[in-house]
């Protein structure tokens, strides 16, 4: 009689590299943006440029592993996802940047777990009372920063930070339940397809490179390109697989607290009184809305004769 074999339990080692890397690297690519921006990439083609080459290398890498590429059926909802969250999620981000400093954009793309469970809530999905408290908490944060921060200095900054979380949250509860590809060959798809939009929009809006990049904003879009999107990504994924949805989701409330210690030690940003209280307050509502989501879900049965989809 065979014997089905055992997955491994990923090692202590294995998960804190990888939880290291979706801390610090995401948490950094608000000041790579940043750094781009200042070498010259106007933020849209920058952007465009960077998902189309993470996205183009590691759509041809997952074919030539002989991974299915998105069928027909399934390239609307990839495209829809590269729209919200890469083309608004992350593109006004991008545009946020030229008046914002990388540590005041990460602390509101902070809220977007707010977003995502008020959205859920109106799918159906009936929050706990902690998330509750955690939306209630959440929502006066979201107040005070676009009320009291130095966010009411630059409208521009302030519109294109408040739809950008409520873009990718209403994306990220949008895509449960659709047809997609595997999460690897969806993610490669969806920043292609991002990608080749926002570039588009750039070149529609009359973005133009008008001089040579430097060097220092040409490193830091191979970074963007290769930490945060291939690396990081691939990372989350693999956390996905391998340890509680709470501790590989903890990175909405590490990286805000990264980006303003890089940005403040990298690039002299300085931060009002209420930019910190107010991330304080998100982060907290962050917290708890990601515990009591934890509580709340319910272990599900695995059939036996499942296999492991990762």
């Amino acid at each position: 009689m065979s014997v089905a074999p055992v997955s491994r339990p990923a090692s202590v080692l294995a998960i804190a590299l990888a939880l290291m890397a979706v801390y610090l690297v995401w948490g950094s690519t608000y000041l790579a943006i940043r750094f781009a921006l200042e070498g010259g990439y106007p933020p849209l083609l920058m952007a465009g440029l960077r998902f189309i080459a993470a996205g183009g290398l590691m759509y041809a890498a997952l074919r030539l592993r002989g991974v299915p590429a998105p069928t027909r059926a399934q390239w609307p909802n990839v495209l829809a996802m590269g729209v919200l969250l890469l083309g608004l999620g992350n593109g006004l981000v991008c545009i946020a940047e030229q008046s914002v400093s990388s540590g005041l954009a990460a602390v509101a793309v902070a809220s977007a777990p707010i977003w995502i469970a008020l959205f859920a809530a109106i799918r159906g999905d009936r929050p706990s009372r902690i998330e509750w408290a955690g939306l209630a908490v959440g929502f006066a944060g979201v107040l005070w920063l676009n009320a009291g921060s130095s966010l009411t200095a630059t409208p521009t900054g302030l519109i294109a930070l408040l739809i950008a979380p409520l873009a990718w949250a209403f994306g990220s509860v949008w895509s449960r339940g659709r047809d997609l590809p595997s999460p690897f060959m969806a993610a490669a798809s969806q920043m292609l397809a991002g990608g080749v939009i926002i570039l588009v929009a750039g070149l529609l809006v009359g973005e133009r490179f008008t001089e040579l990049p430097t060097l220092k904003g040409t490193l830091s879009v191979a970074y963007l390109t290769s930490f945060g999107s291939i690396i990081g990504f691939t990372a989350y994924v693999w956390l996905l697989h391998n340890v509680r949805p709470t501790l590989a989701g903890s990175y909405a409330y590490v990286n805000p607290a990264i980006a303003v210690l890089l940005g403040a030690w990298l690039a002299n940003e300085r931060f009002q009184v209420n930019d910190i209280g107010a991330m304080v307050v998100i982060l907290v509502a962050v917290v708890a809305i990601t515990l009591g989501r934890a509580r709340a879900r319910k272990p599900v049965p695995v059939p036996a004769a499942a296999g492991d989809r990762s």
